[in-house]
């Protein structure tokens, strides 16, 4: 049973919740909670869509630093593969994922909301990479994933100087895609996240292996990619159904059956 991280199910959406106080460091524990999570998340028929969580006060406030200030190089070597694979098993989600953000989400909990596919903030949010402030840079993504997010010349700026983006300018430049009130974060982030229950969910996760595979490649190879997972789909029950619906009643009152 899980200490720190929860999956929580409830019509159709999978809240995963951290819940370690103060902050939500995340040490090895909460790391390897969140892979156990999101492997759930992505396996379990009922889930639809995800919402990435870390309660009313605070999402993560970063690594744990008292875990690793006194490692060797050889012993981070050894572990820093696993670090950027646990958030990465929330990014690998076939489904819709959102995170929902409350106060901070700074180095290791930014890198975690990075791994949605949506960020939504309350306007007392602060976001950042503030590694450098430590002597070291992001090591759980924040390197490749900001820099694809909001580009390379502010990515820089904010990491080269660790400072925290309050939450409008964090909505300015992209870092997060809503801002409301701290209290409706979760809820908001739940509106966005119900719209997908029900849905076509291999059509969902084909748009979405086809954007970030796309992401990490040429054009070519990106339309290539988009063309045999448009292809694939022509195999499921749920694009029978869709056109079938569409052809009859027009768009949008398809009833999918997610096979």
């Amino acid at each position: 049973m899980a200490e720190f991280v929860k999956l929580e199910v409830e019509d159709g959406i999978g809240t995963i919740r951290l819940d370690r106080p103060p902050m939500n460091a995340l040490n090895r524990q909460v790391q390897e909670e969140i892979r156990s999570a999101a492997l759930e998340a992505a396996t379990r028929d009922d889930v639809y869509s995800v919402v990435l969580h870390g309660g009313p006060k605070v999402f993560a406030a970063g690594a744990d630093i008292k875990e690793m200030a006194d490692l060797t190089y050889a012993e981070m070597a050894a572990r820093a593969g696993s670090f950027q694979s646990a958030l990465r098993s929330v990014e690998e989600i076939p489904k819709p994922t959102v995170a929902a953000i409350t106060g901070y989400a700074l180095g290791g909990g930014f890198e975690l909301a990075l791994c949605a596919d949506r960020r939504i903030a309350g306007d007392n949010a602060k976001v950042g990479q503030p590694e450098v402030l430590l002597g070291v840079i992001p090591g759980m993504g924040g390197t490749q994933r900001l820099p694809r997010l909001i580009g390379p010349s502010r990515a820089k700026d904010l990491i080269y100087t660790g400072r925290f983006v309050g939450a409008e300018e964090a909505l300015r430049i992209g870092m997060v895609d809503e801002v409301v009130a701290p209290d409706d974060v979760l809820a908001a982030a739940r509106r966005w996240a119900g719209q997908f229950v029900n849905g076509p969910v291999r059509a969902y996760a084909a748009a979405k292996a086809a954007i970030d595979g796309g992401l990490d490649t040429d054009l070519g190879s990106g339309l290539k990619l988009e063309s045999q997972l448009f292809a694939a789909l022509f195999a499921t029950e749920d694009q029978k159904t869709g056109m079938a619906s569409f052809i009859e009643n027009g768009p949008g009152k398809a009833k999918f059956s997610g096979r």
